[in-house]
């Protein structure tokens, strides 16, 4: 089955205009999902719209309602929403173009690949738009309302067409300085600074997402087959997790030289500085109990 396109309408750049189809890029049938089931009987549960002293309702007597003060809301029906007058709503007005990487990944919300109408006229004026971005190195900015929502989205080419990725808005952006106030305002030393370095450039290479997969979801579709087949699911490795404080320097020198790090360095010189007050307690102890001892044998004497 063909997929259904999320937005159908026109990309405008100043007087041209090219009619596109704009669809999801991704699927979240991908993942594991599951649904709620009544273990006494095993059927799956249903969930209903109910009104409190009224029951189930029929779904042509809901309408929106927009709550202005507690308990009292401006109500709105389907067609009034629909007929709010908004070009966006079938053109993405392209506005401005910034650089390729002059929006923060925080703004990025979710991808669409953008298709041009089955017309020769479009396909032509798409290339040429397409072309015309990465020889620019920009991103195209506009606006978009679908399903009831607007979104600012960038245009951007990717492989032979384009794509629009929705951005947030500011204001649907938490401020970072309220999480950031802890992170402690020094320069790191030179030599730590280096050793991380060499690390990251050892470890970089091109970007492969099949490389990455989604452990989680392997495991659970492992769970999935075993309860099916009456079986144990294998045992999933979970990394070890140092429970101790290690020294950054040295890790980061035997990671560079591929070795494990070794969690003892700083934990050791932590109990071996832990265990000496104790110790020095205990010599004190010790001399004194010695001390009456001699004094004792002394008085026998």
């Amino acid at each position: 089955m063909a997929a259904r396109a999320y937005w159908q309408g026109q990309i405008r750049l100043a007087l041209v205009s090219i009619p596109v189809q704009v669809f999801s890029a991704t699927k979240s049938a991908a993942r594991v999902s599951f649904n709620q089931i009544h273990k006494p009987t095993g059927k799956r549960i249903r969930y209903e719209k109910v009104v409190p002293g009224v029951g189930a309702v029929d779904p042509e007597d809901i309408v929106k309602g927009y709550e202005v003060e507690k308990g009292k809301y401006v109500l709105f029906d389907d067609d009034e929403i629909n007929d709010v007058k908004l070009e966006a709503k079938h053109t993405i007005d392209l506005v401005q173009f910034v650089d390729e990487d002059a929006i923060d990944v925080i703004y990025f919300e979710k991808p669409y690949y953008v298709m041009p109408d089955e017309d020769e006229v479009a396909g032509e004026a798409y290339v040429v738009l397409r072309d015309a971005l990465k020889a620019a190195k920009k991103i195209g900015l506009g606006q978009i309302v679908a399903r009831g929502q607007a979104s600012v989205v960038a245009l951007k080419p990717f492989g032979k067409g384009l794509v629009i990725e929705t951005l947030r808005y500011a204001d649907e952006l938490n401020r970072p300085e309220q999480f950031f106030t802890e992170v402690p305002d020094v320069k790191p030393e030179k030599e730590l600074l280096s050793l991380a370095t060499e690390l990251i450039e050892r470890k970089a290479k091109p970007f492969d997402p099949k490389a990455f997969k989604n452990q989680y979801d392997l495991a659970l579709r492992e769970l999935i087959d075993a309860k099916m087949e009456h079986r144990k699911p294998h045992d999933i490795e979970e990394p070890q997790l140092a429970s101790n404080v290690i020294d950054l320097m040295e890790a980061l020198k035997r990671s560079v030289k591929g070795g494990a790090a070794n969690t003892n360095t700083a934990s050791g010189k932590k109990a071996a500085a832990a265990k000496t007050p104790a110790a020095k307690k205990t010599a004190k102890t010790a001399k004194g109990k010695s001390a009456k001892n001699g004094a004792k044998r002394k008085r026998a004497a």
